[in-house]
């Protein structure tokens, strides 16, 4: 997907349209549903993504750009409901998450395998960000499986997305990205309807 279209346009795609298809999953796998509420909070999250994603030219986008994000965002609504399902299933929050990333430990092993096999290293700083950022990324992916067992789904999955909008905000603050106008009220959509989700639970 990002070879084909710039990350300020798929991620916004991919990650808008996932709560949506949780809840949708939920709904017809395991009968999870919102109340009135916790639907409206859901609306404004993916709306408020949806809305992000347009400004940054979505329209404009080469459409096998749009196609994959569409099919990233299924797969990301996929593993999200399976996970929720399967930690449930587990009774052991604990044990479902280590034996899940015990069983991802390979993919990188392999990686720095492959790579130092073709003769080349890996810079000391290169390999402790990246060993930052996978602990980060595990106990970020971790706290989202533990409130899968306390709260529906679809809400879970709409607030873990609201990271787009951070993301941009950090974009504006930090990067001085402009324009800024659309940003802040995609935030602003995005925001009311996690505290609208947070009222409903």
């Amino acid at each position: 997907a990002y070879r084909l279209g710039d990350l300020s346009q798929v991620y916004p795609i991919s990650r808008g349209m996932a709560p949506a298809l949780v809840a949708l999953g939920a709904f017809l796998l395991i009968g999870e549903s919102l109340s009135v509420f916790g639907w409206i909070g859901l609306f404004a999250v993916s709306c408020g993504i949806g809305f992000l994603a347009l400004q940054r030219g979505v329209i404009k986008a080469d459409p096998r750009a749009v196609w994959v994000a569409i099919l990233l965002g299924l797969c990301i609504a996929s593993y999200s409901v399976a996970d929720g399902i399967g930690i449930r299933l587990a009774e052991s929050p604990g044990g479902y998450i280590g034996w899940l990333f015990l069983g991802e430990a390979p993919v990188p092993l392999f990686l720095v395998w492959w790579r130092m096999r073709d003769g080349r290293t890996i810079e000391p700083k290169a390999l402790t960000v990246g060993l930052l950022g996978g602990i980060l990324a595990v106990g970020a992916y971790g706290i989202v499986l533990y409130a899968k067992t306390i709260a529906p789904l679809a809400a879970v999955s709409a607030i873990r997305e609201s990271s787009v909008i951070f993301a941009a905000l950090i974009g504006l603050i930090v990067f001085k990205e402009r324009p800024w106008k659309g940003r802040l009220v995609s935030a602003a959509i995005v925001a009311s309807g996690v505290i609208t989700l947070a009222i409903a639970g």
